[in-house]
């Protein structure tokens, strides 16, 4: 049991830092008050330090590293921002790992190469109007097309709340291949934005996460080629297995607006006075940093064990036991920390111009999205007991 990184990961995560620190801050705050995503030319200049491709395979020009390697640098982003660390998100721990992990050696060579380099952007879209926590409840459809018979096929419906949408190249897009009930007939296949019957609804005005497009996506009879398949009929099981790392990513997500709120707190108790001294001097501005650091730490070590003990599972990937404890205790302490550290930080911590309260408005979603913090704690209890739960009974 070690609680010391390597040598080499700690050079990997000063890497990481001092890039996102120089590079980035300015960025950051522009892309919150207009509204855009990680620009073309900083997304090559993250491809070209090595950051989208951390933990994906040197034959495609990833860095082959580990879910550690990945998680340290998208924390060291997320610090700076969740919106300028989305990309790594998606590439590392999200749906490019999807397509790393299922994905046919045809589509890998096709993908993974254009998004380690930063060329191509990719998104996950799984929730439906009626289909989001009752995912398997989704409708949208892909059907053999034997008008050609080329092994395609065409694909309908609609897609709510993709992250990206209208900005991606490519979508991870999970649909219904046969009829069968619940599970059975899912899998997911490869949308391409620019394909014949793709359109994409408004850009939603979100609470937070300015930065990161989010709209609908209106699938219109879209011919799909067979070498899109990423998982067919039968393999919903494969999809979520995939989801321990995405749970660990968004745990890292929110974690890194928690160890930022810690650190501009820290010091700005050192800095601002009141009463003739230092407000830092004052047990309760004490009592909420010490609060601060243990959730901070404590949240850590959650991600971090559940990511390291990966690889005694059989398929490499985190349990969803302990993914899920450490998605659900991130989503939790994020709320608070970020709340400590606006109230210590006062009409400071609520003002635009300091960026705690772009923590606090970011802080929320992450316990929405990738799994509301109520179904982490259904999927805790469900390995803690040993079967799953039937919530529509």
């Amino acid at each position: 049991m070690h609680f010391q990184l390597t040598d080499e990961q700690r050079d990997l995560a000063e890497t990481a830092r001092k890039f996102a620190r120089a590079e980035l801050p300015d960025l950051a705050r522009d892309m919150e008050e207009k509204d855009y995503p990680v620009p073309p030319d900083m997304l090559r200049r993250y491809g070209e330090m090595g950051f989208l491709g951390v933990n994906l395979p040197e034959q495609y020009g990833g860095l082959g590293l580990g879910h550690v390697e990945a998680l340290l640098v998208l924390e060291e982003f997320a610090q700076v921002s969740n919106a300028v660390a989305f990309p790594v998100f998606e590439a590392l721990v999200g749906p490019v790992r999807t397509i790393e992990r299922f994905g046919s050696d045809e589509m890998k060579a096709r993908v993974l190469p254009q998004v380690i380099q930063g060329e191509k952007v990719v998104a996950v879209s799984m929730s439906e109007p009626d289909a989001g926590t009752a995912l398997t409840d989704l409708k949208t459809t892909a059907r053999e097309d034997g008008a050609d018979g080329s092994g395609g096929y065409v694909v309908n419906g609609t897609k709510r709340w993709t992250s990206g949408g209208g900005h991606s190249d490519y979508y991870v897009t999970y649909c219904r291949y046969t009829e069968d009930a619940g599970a059975k007939g899912i899998g997911a296949i490869l949308l391409e934005k620019d394909m014949e019957g793709m359109s994409f609804g408004k850009r939603e005005e979100l609470m937070g996460f300015r930065g990161i497009p989010t709209a609908d996506i209106m699938i219109e009879d879209v011919k799909v080629p067979g070498e899109n398949v990423i998982v067919s009929a039968g393999g919903f099981g494969k999809l979520m297995s995939a989801f321990g790392l995405e749970r660990c990513g968004n745990a890292t997500q929110a974690l890194g607006l928690a160890a930022a709120a810690l650190e501009q707190a820290l010091e700005y108790t050192q800095e601002r006075e009141a009463f003739g001294k230092p407000i830092v001097d004052f047990q309760a501005v004490q009592l909420k940093l010490a609060e601060m650091a243990m959730k901070v730490e404590a949240s850590r070590l959650l991600i971090h064990r559940a990511a390291v003990n990966a690889a005694a599972q059989d398929d490499g990937l985190p349990t969803a036991y302990e993914s899920s404890l450490a998605k659900c205790y991130a989503n939790e302490i994020v709320r608070e920390v970020t709340a400590l550290g606006m109230q210590v930080m006062g009409g400071y911590g609520y003002h635009k111009d300091y960026g705690m309260e772009q923590r606090l408005r970011d802080a929320y979603a992450w316990g929405i999205a990738g799994g509301a913090i109520d179904v982490q704690k259904t999927n805790i209890a469900a390995a803690m007991v040993g079967r799953r739960f039937d919530q529509r009974r």
